[in-house]
């Protein structure tokens, strides 16, 4: 049987359910996001060039992309982490901030990721 506290003597973390629960479900869209990055990263590695004059740039980009990705990974996940004690401090004061910083970086991270795989996959392309 359930041996929990009395509803009327609520107090700190209890009183913000809600906002508590969405905090974590934000938290782990965020660790979702990273395990798509870091795939996204195994992915660029892993792409084989056929034999033509592009090989080896095609091989260094693909090395340079597979790196960058899972080490982006490993900041958007470190971010994200103290972004979620952030929130749930803000929660439990009352006081709200947005997250704009982590957005921006994920923004400008994932735009430069975007055009090196593109080049990469133009570098495929050639003949």
């Amino acid at each position: 049987m359930y041996q929990g506290k009395d509803k009327s003597s609520t107090s700190g973390e209890s009183r913000y359910v809600q906002q508590h629960l969405a905090n974590e479900r934000t938290y782990l869209a965020w660790v979702r996001t990273t395990v798509t990055v870091g795939g996204l990263g195994f992915l660029a590695a892993g792409v084989v060039f056929r034999s033509t004059r592009h090989e080896s740039a095609g091989h260094t980009l693909a090395a340079i992309a597979g790196i960058a990705a899972v080490i982006l990974a490993g900041v958007i996940l470190l971010l994200a982490t103290r972004e979620y004690f952030q929130k749930r401090d803000g929660i439990n004061s009352d006081s709200f901030r947005s997250a704009s910083g982590i957005i921006w970086f994920l923004f400008a991270s994932l735009a430069v990721m975007d055009m090196l795989l593109a080049v990469l996959v133009i570098l495929l392309l050639l003949p």
